[in-house]
C-alpha cells in the first residue's frame, strides 16, 4: 500500500532540521536544506515552535492540473511525482500548490516536489513525521482557504 508523509507530532520539534538535510541529501545529493522538500519553520519565535510545510499528497493535485509541460504525474497514493526531463520550468506548480508545498530550485530551474519517500520521518530523531497509508488519513481534494498555512 502506498503511504504518505504526514506531520503529526509537531510539538515534538526542537526545529533541528535533521529531516531537512536528509531529503537534500538523499534526494538531490545536496547537503544544503534549501533543496528539501519539506520545509520546517518556527510559528512566530523559538519558544512557540515549529511546524512542518509538506506535500498533502492530494488526490486530485492543483500542482498536476497546471502543468502544460506534462512534468507531474499522479502518484499512487496522493501527490505527484515529476518527471525533470520534461520540467520547462514554468514555475506555475509552485503557485499553485495550496499549502506552498512546492519550492523552487534556482539552480537547476526545476520545481522540488515531495515524492513520499519517508526519508524525512526515518532520520528524524523525535518521531515528529510519520509514514501512513494513504487510505488512512484520507486528504481532501480542495482545502478552504482558511486552511492554507500563513505566510512566516
Amino acid at each position: 500500500m502506498p503511504k504518505i508523509l504526514q506531520p503529526r507530532e509537531m510539538r515534538k520539534c526542537l526545529g533541528c532540521f535533521t529531516c531537512m538535510s536528509a531529503c537534500s541529501t538523499v534526494n538531490y545529493k545536496n547537503h544544503s536544506i534549501i533543496k528539501s522538500a519539506i520545509k520546517v519553520r518556527t510559528t512566530g519565535g523559538m519558544s512557540s515552535g515549529f511546524i512542518a510545510i509538506v506535500c498533502l499528497g492530494c488526490k486530485d493535485p492543483a500542482c498536476m492540473e497546471v502543468c502544460s509541460a506534462h512534468a507531474l504525474e499522479e502518484r499512487a497514493g496522493g501527490g505527484v511525482l515529476l518527471t525533470k526531463e520534461k520540467c520547462i520550468g514554468c514555475r506555475k506548480c509552485e503557485s499553485a500548490c495550496i499549502v506552498h508545498a512546492v519550492y523552487f530550485d534556482e539552480e537547476t530551474k526545476k520545481p522540488i516536489i515531495c515524492r513520499h519517500c519517508g526519508l524525512c520521518a526515518h532520520y528524524c530523531p523525535h518521531g515528529c513525521l510519520v509514514m501512513i497509508d494513504a487510505k488512512e488519513d484520507p486528504v481532501p481534494a480542495k482545502l478552504k482557504e482558511d486552511d492554507k498555512p500563513s505566510e512566516i
